[in-house]
């Protein structure tokens, strides 16, 4: 089995956003599951970045938190996406894709003239 790697330095915000989309209110641990589980756990998410991440983005009203009770009777915060973060989700995987189009075109084979 392949090593696991870090998490890229600029996805984590859209991963987080992503995820919150698709999966609705998360938290914490959940919304790392998730990415790790998305990425064929392929991807280590520190939690050491996740959480300064979570508030940074809660920061900039991309998500709101309220406390509640995990599925094991805990009291955790979950996260859930706004109106602006759907925004900042298009924006950022608008951007993300053009940015992987662009690297793309120096690994593709070049084609003749």
């Amino acid at each position: 089995m392949a090593d696991k790697t870090d998490v890229w330095q600029g996805t984590l915000a859209l991963m987080v956003l992503k995820t919150l989309e698709t999966m609705g209110p998360q938290h914490g641990y959940g919304i790392a599951r998730r990415i790790e589980q998305t990425s064929g756990n392929l991807l280590s998410l520190n939690y050491g970045t996740l959480y300064p991440a979570l508030l940074k983005l809660e920061q900039e009203g991309a998500i709101v938190s309220e406390w509640g009770m995990s599925d094991n009777n805990r009291k955790a915060k979950f996260y859930k996406l706004t109106r602006a973060g759907r925004k900042l989700l298009e924006r950022e995987a608008r951007s993300w894709q053009q940015a992987t189009a662009i690297v793309e075109r120096f690994l593709s084979p070049v084609e003749e003239a």
